[in-house]
């Protein structure tokens, strides 16, 4: 092997937009050596946003994946977007890491969107370590923004750095260095040699006796995870240097606690001990659980509810998960995260959900937009890597070795909320349209594509404007393909009220014998992961098993049809109980026009209700502007849930239904002059008033 799996970290940075993830990315790349200039976000000029769109913008919308070395580690990064209409992003990153940098600002703490990514990496068990970054602002408060993490996060934050000082010059009490407080050092970082050289030297005395009661905050919760610790420390009131990263290690790994640091990356201030703790404190992949399966039975999938174990080690049977796909002139570049085993070039694998064997041709190193070949033509469990080869694979889908197959946990994405009308600018483009937007949906799990059947329209969905907005600049710059669009609408969705029974039954006379066929379904509400849910409850001697499939896809038909309303259903069960034909009767069209009646009618008679996407909002005002932003949320019935003072800013969160924020950036930004900024996020779906529908038709 050419590497010691020990050695590796699979980090990501995540944190709320603009909280400065990519300046400390950049910061990273170049104390490592990856890269040999600092990118800066204002100038478009990052190693990680390296789309247009996102240097345009100056915000991630694209997850990168980067690799550097740090002190005989090498160290996978993957840059995430902090906008939440581009989540999925995060989702599929955190799937596949094994831990997590997140980033706060000084001086807002902990944001809406912290909150919902901080969320995604509980959902994955991912350790964590916090950098609280603009330090150097006016307003960055460090011992407010843990007091954030606790009551906002419900989380435990341990300092191992305190700031010396806080906002920026000409201020005398400004941000100058930070003490760490592991070694009982401060450190002094050069401007002039962009922080790559720093200077240690004692603490200041007139912060010595605050450093000293961190310092004992530290060593009181760490030594709580080890007998021996406790023993010494009630002894001698101290635990050696060795010790305290021994237990700050075991803690941030079981998820017990998350070190805490803070700098200005900007400024080039503390992102060196950072990365330092990214090698100490986070886990390496053999400090993960064994990732788990089910092994893969026949062509429908998995049949098995057997689970199976696989080690991190290049001797098990290989398994990767395809986390992300990015459309390349090369080919499609599927990145995989390596679990098992050994993956090499020229190698055939299986992909379980389709059952098919897929070429692995080439396994790239990915450094952003930019690659090089893995001159070793393999890669090993516990690494992430680029592959060039397969066809038909979305993401989320496993790759194993064929004679041991195995399907590992899918990635699951929330619901799109907002659509739109596409077509090409001219006939001639139109099956170019087609492929462009086969092609989008298979990179991003988010991005819906289905056509309208009444109206024949072709119809985009995705997470929020902004999406929707990037989505037809790829179209037209990377694809060639220009397009008109209609005004965004809401994507809204249908599900029923209440359980009930119902028949369907279909009769078609066939020469002389009448063939009929009855199908007794049990419709209900549903509360699970899938939006709708397909079971079957029929006995073996209830229906010939040639005709079990065919029943069960009639239902997922019709099911998937939609509802009463014409829109998706979601959080609804269909149950088979019952099949009734006569012998020799029942084949495909009648049993299936029998199923198709009665989802139809199971589906009128459980009263079919009307839901609409529901957004959690957090806007941030300036005290002054407070009642025209509240009076404004009123005219578009939102529910206000919190008000709270954040420095010299007032928060308010709320609840609101997307149908009544078009254009609210434009009015939040008139009505408080410019200075108030918000952030939305999809909350959940709820049953939409009346007036919605009474306007639908």
């Amino acid at each position: 092997m050419p590497y010691d799996i020990n050695a590796i970290r699979n980090i990501g940075i995540i944190a709320h937009i603009d909280a400065g993830k990519t300046t400390t990315t950049e910061r990273i790349l170049y104390y490592a050596g990856a890269s040999h200039r600092m990118g800066n976000v204002d100038d478009g000029t990052t190693i990680t946003d390296f789309d247009p769109d996102e240097a345009r913008r100056g915000i991630t919308i694209y997850s990168a994946a980067i690799t550097c070395q740090w002190k005989k580690s090498t160290i996978n990064i993957i840059d995430t977007p902090g906008h939440v209409d581009f989540t999925a992003e995060v989702e599929r990153s955190l799937r596949v890491l094994d831990g997590g940098v997140v980033v706060f600002s000084g001086v807002d703490g902990v944001e809406a969107q912290s909150e919902t990514v901080w969320r995604q990496a509980d959902r994955y068990n991912v350790p964590r370590i916090c950098f609280v970054n603009k330090m150097d602002r006016v307003g960055a408060n460090f011992e407010t923004v843990l007091e954030d993490i606790k009551s906002r996060l419900h989380a435990t934050p341990l300092a191992l750095q305190i700031p010396i000082g806080a906002g920026s010059p000409p201020d005398e009490n400004c941000f100058k260095g930070i003490i760490d407080l592991v070694r009982m050092k401060a450190l002094y970082f050069d401007v002039e040699t962009l922080g790559t050289k720093y200077e240690e030297r004692e603490i200041p005395p007139e912060m010595l006796v605050e450093a000293q009661l961190w310092r004992q905050k530290l060593v009181e919760t760490v030594a709580e995870l080890d007998e021996q610790a406790i023993e010494q420390y009630l002894e001698t009131q101290e635990l050696s240097e060795e010790t305290i990263r021994r237990l700050v290690r075991k803690g941030t790994i079981d998820r017990q606690f998350f070190p805490t640091f803070c700098g200005t990356s900007l400024r080039y201030i503390g992102v060196q001990p950072v990365m330092d703790a990214v090698v100490d404190y986070l886990p390496s992949p053999l400090d993960r659980p064994p990732v788990e399966g089910v092994p893969f039975v026949g062509k429908k999938g998995s049949q098995s509810t057997k689970v199976e174990k696989r080690k991190t080690s290049p001797d098990e049977p290989f398994s990767g998960l395809i986390f992300k796909i990015q459309a390349d002139k090369h080919g499609d570049l599927c990145f995989v995260r390596i679990y098992s085993g050994t993956l090499k070039s020229g190698s055939k694998v299986l992909n379980p959900r389709t059952n098919t064997k897929e070429l692995i041709s080439q396994i790239w190193r990915v450094q952003a937009d930019s690659r090089e070949k893995i001159e070793t033509d393999e890669a090993y469990a516990g690494d992430i890597v680029g592959a060039i080869g397969p066809k038909e694979v979305f993401t989320g889908d496993t790759l194993c070795a064929t004679q041991q197959p195995i399907m590992l946990e899918k990635i699951s994405f929330p619901e799109a909320v907002i659509s739109m009308a596409v077509e090409p600018d001219s006939s001639a483009e139109r099956k170019k349209l087609e492929e462009t937007l086969r092609r989008l949906a298979k990179q991003d799990p988010t991005f819906k594509v289905r056509i309208n059947e009444e109206t024949g329209e072709t119809l985009v969905s995705g997470m929020g404007e902004l999406h929707l907005e990037v989505i037809k600049d790829r179209m037209e710059r990377e694809f060639a393909v220009k397009v008109r669009v209609h005004k965004p609408r809401v994507s809204y969705r249908e599900t029923v009220r209440k359980s009930v029974e119902v028949e369907g039954e279909f009769s078609r006379q066939v020469g002389a014998a009448v063939h009929t066929a009855r199908v007794r379904l049990r419709v209900e509400p549903y509360e699970g992961e899938e939006a709708v849910c397909v079971q079957n409850k029929l006995k073996p001697s209830d229906l010939a098993a040639s005709l079990v499939p065919i029943l069960e896809q009639a239902v997922e038909e019709g099911a998937n049809a939609g509802g009463m309303y014409g829109n998706p259903l979601m959080r609804v069960r269909f149950t088979i109980i019952g099949v009734d034909y006569k012998e020799g009767d029942a084949n495909d069209v009648v049993l299936t026009a029998a199923a198709a009646k009665a989802v139809s009618e199971g589906l009128e008679k459980a009263g079919c209700v009307l839901l609409e996407p529901v957004m959690k909002l957090e806007v941030v005002t300036p005290e002054e502007f407070i009642g025209n932003v509240q009076a404004d949320l009123n005219a578009r019935r939102a529910t206000v849930v919190r008000t709270e003072n954040r420095g010299r800013l007032w928060v308010i969160e709320a609840e609101v239904a997307l149908a009544k924020m078009f254009g609210y950036s434009t009015q939040v930004r008139g009505i408080s002059q410019g200075r108030a900024s918000y952030s939305m996020e999809p909350l959940n779906y709820a049953e939409a008033p009346p007036e919605v529908l009474e306007k639908m038709w």
